[in-house]
This record gives C-alpha cells, sequence and structure tokens, in this order.
C-alpha cells in the first residue's frame, strides 16, 4: 500500500474535522443518556440529590423479573408487535406493488399512501380515540343506524378491544411506511428479468414468487427491523389512545418505564425498565437477521 501524501493527510483530517462535530453530537444526544440510564439501573440514588449514589447491582433487575406489572406490560408489548407488523408488512408489499404501476394519478395516489404516515402520532391517536368514542363516535354511529349492534360497544373499554383498536390504528398508520421502504426495493429490480419471465411463460403470480420476493428480501428486513423497533418501544399512541387501559390491559414497556420515571419517581427501576426494553430490541433485531440469513 502506497504511504499517503502530504495531501492525503490534510485531506483526511479535513475530512475527519467535518465528521467530529456529528460525531460529538450523536455522543452527547444519544450515547451519553444510555450511559447514564445503565449507570443508574445498577445503583440508588434519591430525587433531591442529597444522598450519594450507592451500587446495589442487580437488585432493581430481579425486582423487574418478580414484578407482575412487568410481565404484563411486556407481553402486551409482544402482543402489540406480533399483531400489528404482519399486517403492516403484507399491506405494505401491497400498496407498493399498486404504487409500482403505471396508471394515472400514481402521483396522488402515492401522496394519499403516505399520508397517514406523516401525520404525528399522538394526533393520529387523538382523532382515533374520538371515533372509537362510545358515546359519539363515529364507528357506533355506523354500526346502530346499519343494526350490526343494538347498544355502543366500549371499543377502548374493553380489553380485547381495546388492543385490537390501537392495533388498527397502528397499521393504518404505518403501512406506507412499509410500502415506501418496499417501493425503493421494488424500483431497483431491472424489467428485464420480468421481461425474461414472460418470455418463459410466468404468470403475475409466478413472477411475484419467483423474482419479486427473493429480491425484495433485503427491504423487507430493513422495514420489518425498522418497524418491529418502533412497535417493541411504542408509547404515544397507547399514551394518548387508551392511556394503557383498562386495568393496563394496553400499558407498553415504554409507557411503564414512563409512569415509573415520571409519576411514581422511580429513576432507578425506571432505566432498568429502559434497559431491558433495549435488550428486548437488541434480540429481536439479531433474530431477524440470523433467521433471513440462514433462509438465504
Amino acid at each position: 500500500m502506497p504511504a499517503m501524501t502530504v495531501l492525503d493527510r490534510r485531506r483526511h483530517w479535513t475530512g475527519g474535522g467535518f465528521v467530529l462535530p456529528t460525531i460529538l453530537l450523536i455522543a452527547l444526544v444519544l450515547i451519553y443518556p444510555v450511559l447514564v440510564s445503565v449507570v443508574q439501573s445498577f445503583g440508588q440514588s434519591d430525587l433531591g440529590g442529597t444522598a450519594p449514589y450507592r451500587f446495589v447491582g442487580l437488585q432493581h433487575y430481579i425486582e423487574i423479573a418478580g414484578s407482575a406489572h412487568f410481565w404484563n406490560a411486556l407481553g402486551v408489548t409482544l402482543i402489540f408487535a406480533a399483531g400489528s407488523v404482519p399486517f403492516e408488512l403484507v399491506i405494505g408489499i401491497g400498496l407498493a406493488l399498486l404504487m409500482n404501476e403505471s396508471f394515472r394519478g400514481k402521483s396522488i395516489a402515492r401522496l394519499a399512501v403516505l399520508f397517514p404516515w406523516a401525520l404525528p402520532t399522538a394526533l393520529n391517536a387523538l382523532m382515533w380515540r374520538w371515533m372509537f368514542n362510545s358515546d359519539y363516535g363515529v364507528f357506533n354511529a355506523v354500526v346502530l343506524q346499519t343494526h350490526l349492534a343494538s347498544r355502543p360497544i366500549d371499543w377502548l373499554g374493553e380489553p380485547t378491544l381495546a388492543m385490537t383498536s390501537m392495533i388498527v390504528v397502528a397499521v393504518w398508520k404505518t403501512s406506507s411506511f412499509m410500502a415506501l421502504i418496499i417501493l425503493a426495493g421494488l424500483q431497483a429490480i431491472p424489467g428485464e428479468l420480468y421481461e425474461a419471465g414472460r418470455m418463459d411463460g410466468m404468470t403475475r403470480w409466478t413472477e411475484f414468487r419467483e423474482i419479486t420476493l427473493p429480491l425484495l428480501r433485503a427491504p423487507i428486513l430493513v422495514a420489518l427491523i425498522l418497524r418491529s423497533m418502533d412497535a417493541l418501544r411504542t408509547f404515544e399512541l397507547p399514551f394518548n389512545l387508551t392511556g394503557g387501559g383498562p386495568i393496563d390491559t394496553t400499558e407498553s414497556l415504554s409507557l411503564y418505564a414512563y409512569k415509573e420515571i415520571f409519576a411514581y419517581l422511580k429513576f432507578n427501576s425506571g432505566s432498568a425498565l429502559v434497559v431491558v426494553q433495549f435488550l428486548v430490541v437488541f434480540a429481536m433485531s439479531v433474530i431477524y437477521i440470523i433467521a433471513l440469513r440462514r433462509r438465504d
């Protein structure tokens, strides 16, 4: 390898100088709070700061492992992710295939598809909360006027319906996000492959199964990881839609940690919950990557 010239060294250090502020900002905004949370999760400290930090080891993690509240929040989070992500993926693939076709008004259709994802989650949740309202919501008006039900349905007050409603809102909002990633993958597939397939007598379904789906494996992996991470960290949706109710049946891990830290001022156990949630998200990502590598 040839030695670096003076000009090469200057370019190297100049490039590093441009990147350094970004690295420092990321370390300040992201890495430092994570490290503080990890340190807090292994210690005990008071709110006022009058007592010094005291290392307690795994005490908070042991308490979490024995807490029924934690296992309920973990189960709610996993059920929400398992119930929303597969539907979002299927609908996202369908929307991406539709947006990849040539038809009049395609640009308007793409904007319409992306509209739910562009809206803030809190605004989406509040809008759907109004529609799910048992007294004056639009859904009860429809089911009562069409005689599908004889009395108003408490969409957000019954445990199974509340979780189903939360999943419906997530699927409505985030399917377009999956579609956007998969559409980028579709547009990278060479058209010559489809022409060769038609010459071999492939049907549209065979083309999708033999050409499109295998070449979309990488975009699908990216979409699954990003969306699953988001689902396992969901906070705004249960916070604004159900408040975690009824009886904590829609309380996610993020909402549980939020209540521990800001409602009950248990900073150390709340930090332990945040660390556990990170480990859950990390384990999910590793499982996705290993599973798809094995299929390759």
